[in-house]
């Protein structure tokens, strides 16, 4: 155990935590709403501080981000839990461990061995991934801090559900974060137990502090698939900066929405079409390998710059982060 940052005591033994936006009112002995945060006598602790669940090398573009160092592997961990209960989680024997059981597993990790591992596997970078890494945040803050030391990026992959103070420590040392945005209020209020104001605020503050920012929208159909939605989240994405990368992806069925459907292509298609209609310069369809949603093209000219096909690099067709046939910057961090 380590003791939290982000707490105060509030008085009769309770403590309120800030790290994320649910803001838990916790009293002695209890745990927070991403159950691996405890009060012990009046001090918060983090349950899983060193406890690496998963670890794994991955390509950057299965996180997914595209423009950050395209065709690099990605040294990937987690711990268990999560601030949120997604009804179609897909790490949910891990996000949702802590909520039905006592116990805390993973492997005993310090962040020395976490950046060892990185730099044995040849990353470019370290992910903090499959569960909500601000759950995890005193053990990815110091891991981060000892990889910008040794020159290895770091990464969130993220619900966006972090504090503004958790934020603003983390900033300095995160490179990259792509942030889901899930749906409108209702979306976040039934199916991930939580508000859409917060996440819209953390992409803000994190694209204003400097980090590369790319957003995710999973479309489930019957339930964030309207037009009207995807207009608005484009609108809002390219209100903070139209060169924010949206991916919108393919909802499969899992966990407690196993009866719904597989989002068809055209719906994919369709999101596409409004992202760019939008203003934004780069949309990207997900988890549809060889439909074409996946590359990258030139917004000046629609030259193609990079192919891809699932998480591999087909052909890359760019130089000095620029188009070869009209000489347009390519925004991103460690493009081609």
């Amino acid at each position: 155990m380590k003791e939290a940052r982000f707490y105060e005591k509030i008085g009769d033994g309770k403590v309120k935590c800030f790290l994320c936006a649910q803001h838990c009112t916790i009293s002695p002995g209890k745990r927070g709403i991403c159950a691996v945060r405890e009060n012990r006598e009046g001090i918060l602790y983090s349950l899983v501080y060193g406890k690496v669940i998963a670890r794994h090398v991955d390509p950057i573009e299965k996180k997914p981000l595209f423009h950050f160092f395209p065709g690099s592997t990605s040294y990937s961990i987690a711990t268990v839990g999560c601030n949120f209960k997604c009804m179609h989680c897909q790490n949910y024997d891990i996000s949702q461990y802590p909520k039905k059981h006592a116990d805390i597993p993973g492997d005993e990790m310090t962040p020395e061995e976490v950046v060892r591992q990185a730099e044995l596997a040849g990353c470019t970078s370290i992910s903090y991934t499959y569960t909500e890494p601000t759950i995890f945040m005193e053990f990815a803050y110091d891991c981060a801090r000892l990889a910008h030391q040794k020159g290895i990026r770091n990464v969130f992959v993220s619900n966006g559900y972090t504090g503004p103070e958790a934020t603003r420590l983390i900033a300095p040392y995160l490179d990259g974060n792509n942030i889901d945005l899930k749906g409108d209020d209702a979306f976040y209020r039934k199916v991930a137990g939580a508000r859409l104001q917060p996440v819209l605020d953390t992409i803000a503050l994190m694209k204003k502090l400097g980090v590369w920012i790319e957003v995710t929208t999973l479309i489930i159909p019957g339930y964030n698939d309207s037009a009207e939605f995807l207009t608005w989240a484009a609108e809002f994405v390219k209100s903070v900066d139209p060169a924010i990368p949206w991916h919108v992806t393919q909802f499969s069925p899992t966990y407690q929405l196993m009866d719904k459907p597989r989002t068809p292509v055209a719906t994919l298609r369709k999101a596409r079409e409004i992202g760019f209609g939008a203003g934004l310069k780069y949309v990207y369809e997900g988890n549809v390998p060889g439909e074409g949603g996946e590359n990258t093209r030139c917004p000046s000219c629609g030259e193609l710059l990079i192919e891809r096909f699932g998480f591999t690099l087909t052909k890359v067709e760019m130089k000095n982060s620029s188009c070869p046939q009209c000489k347009a910057h390519i925004d991103g961090i460690g493009m081609p």
